[in-house]
Parts: structure tokens; sequence; C-alpha cells
């Protein structure tokens, strides 16, 4: 009886409403209905959590550190040269970039870049991709280890293309937007 009653009241939830699966495809977070109840936001991969750092190699060889893009809008976003489906994806996210690097956000007021990580082994075909896809923002980076790549396990990508969405202090925003519905996400964000 009790078996019945449980799956009764589940299918009711269900029905009702009350009870709904979370989409696995994106997330997003409103900043204003997020409350923390320590000062920093821990550091880790769920929305409101501060993003990991990363700091690797540009092509020309400098170091540049996520951190220091502080006060931007920032996009992480994971791809490789040898990677089809990220190369189908880079006009969309060049075509983000054009769209919206100059505007003002809320959670990210001097504008909006990317900080490409690419999981490719050979550096030589990472720039020529950069070059042939026309993906003319500044923030490159790789540690040229494919799959072993440190930034990869540290956010956890299994799959590319991937991204995550940090406002101007380095918080998670949103994940996983492919084409419009990137657009999408800066357009809600854009201070008009």
């Amino acid at each position: 009886m009790r078996y019945i009653t449980s799956l009764f009241f589940i299918a009711l939830l269900i029905f009702t409403g009350s009870f709904k699966c979370k989409d696995q495809k994106s997330e997003s977070y409103d900043e204003a209905t997020l409350v923390f109840s320590q000062s920093e936001p821990a550091v880790g991969l769920n929305l409101g959590n501060q993003a990991p750092e990363l700091a690797y190699k540009n092509p020309e060889g400098t170091i540049v550190a996520l951190s220091s893009l502080r006060g931007k809008l920032v996009l992480i976003d994971f791809w490789a040269s040898w990677c089809a489906p990220c190369r189908i994806e880079n006009p969309a996210v060049v075509n983000a970039y054009s769209l919206y690097k100059d505007k003002t956000f809320k959670g990210g007021r001097n504008g909006f870049t990317i900080y490409s990580v690419s999981l490719d082994g050979n550096a030589e075909a990472w720039k020529r991709a950069i070059d042939k896809d026309g993906l003319n923002w500044q923030n490159h980076v790789s540690d040229l280890m494919g799959w072993s790549s440190e930034a990869a396990a540290k956010y956890r990508i299994s799959s590319i293309p991937g991204n995550f969405l940090i406002n101007e202090k380095g918080i998670i925003i949103n994940k996983n937007l492919r084409g419009e519905d990137l657009i999408s996400a800066l357009d809600k964000l854009v201070i008009k």
C-alpha cells in the first residue's frame, strides 16, 4: 500500500509541475536571487561559484591569467583546432564577440571578451586555426597537452566545445551556451 501511495504522490508532483528536472544543456543564474552565506563565493564549477583560476601561455609565449580579465564579462571557451564541432561553432563565437565586445553589461561594465582555452597538442595547428577561423580576440591560451590539459581537468571538460560565462567578479553565471543561446544570454545582460 505504501508503495502505491508513494507512486501516486510522485505522479501527482510530476503532473502538477511541482517536480522538474534540471536542463543539462545550459544553465544560468540570477545574481539578485543568489544569497551567499560567506563573504566570498566558493571556488567551483557550479553557477554562483568563483571560476577556478587559469593561467597559461598564449601563442607568443606570454602567460595570460583568467583573473587579469576581471571587470569584464568573460566567456571561457574550451576548443581545439582538430575538433570539427568546435570549428563549426567558432563562427557563432566570433559573431558574439563582434556584437558584444564594446557593450556595457550587468556584471561586466568593462565589456565582453573571450578566454579561449585550446586542447591542442600542436602549436602550429593551434595558431593556424586561430587565424583561419578569425578568432580575433587577444586571450588565447594552451598548455599544448591535448586531453591531458590541466585546464580541462580543472573544469572537468569531457567533451568540446564547452564554455562558462563569468561576470566581472569571476563568478560563473551561465555555461554550455551555443549559437543563438550565447547571443540571447549576452543580450539579456546588456545595459541598454
